[in-house]
């Protein structure tokens, strides 16, 4: 049962993802604000999709660590592909920190570019990050949400993976405080697995962190609770 509902997932997200891409194309002519919806769309229609077809239920917890609207930035464990379409549907503006090769994938490149995602050269050192810090200021100034992954790429659900600079620098630039997100999503959709198994995904939200000794402290947050999942 659980193949034949992942097969069945599988066909629809991907069919459904390619629908949403070619559609939103003529949105590449109009503002960022129009391929945003068309994200919005899919997203949603996506996380739907999970629950209906493979009985996942979503558990979003501690909602009110997240600002009701203006900037925020938002250090997200990443387990599962999940995590790169829930937050388009929990926070009104969201701009994801995302590596640059991604942008040269065709139409999902092209829509990620024009909706205003901030892209990292994980080869080009210091010019990278000056880049990163001067897109994450912008983002932050037009009041939008900045998404990041603090580990640079996804774990496996009892993998602990040391924190990357850029989250510190983020932090110091925009002079946000970090909202750390625990979350279990890759017990039910694991890193490129096929299989999506029944169960619920939750994320726990916890209270923002400032800038000083941020590092060690998101860390042990993240790992606590981490643990408690």
């Amino acid at each position: 049962m659980v193949f034949l509902r992942s097969l069945l997932f599988n066909i629809a997200f991907y069919g459904f993802t390619a629908l949403i891409s070619l559609a939103a194309l003529p949105l590449l002519a109009a503002p960022p604000a129009a391929i945003r919806w068309a994200m919005r769309v899919w997203a949603r229609g996506s996380v739907a999709m999970l629950r209906g077809i493979c009985g996942v239920k979503i558990v979003v917890e501690g909602r009110e660590h997240l600002p009701a609207g203006g900037p925020a930035l938002i250090a997200s464990r990443h387990e599962s592909a999940f995590d790169t379409l829930i937050w388009i549907t929990l926070v009104p503006d969201n701009v994801y920190v995302l590596k640059r090769e991604l942008l040269r994938i065709p139409v999902f490149g092209w829509h990620a570019r024009h909706a205003g995602m901030i892209s990292v050269d994980r080869k080009a050192g210091a010019t990278a990050m000056r880049g990163l810090l001067r897109d994450a200021r912008e983002a932050t100034a037009a009041g939008r949400q900045i998404v990041i992954f603090p580990e640079g790429t996804r774990a496996q659900p009892d993998q602990t993976l040391p924190l990357q600079p850029g989250i510190l620098a983020l932090a110091k630039a925009t002079g946000l405080p970090v909202i750390p997100v625990a979350t279990n999503s890759g017990r039910v959709w694991g890193k490129r697995a096929f299989l999506k198994r029944p169960g619920t995904i939750i994320l726990r939200i916890l209270p923002p962190l400032p800038a000083q000794d941020l590092l060690p402290r998101l860390a042990a947050c993240l790992q606590a609770e981490q643990a408690r999942l």
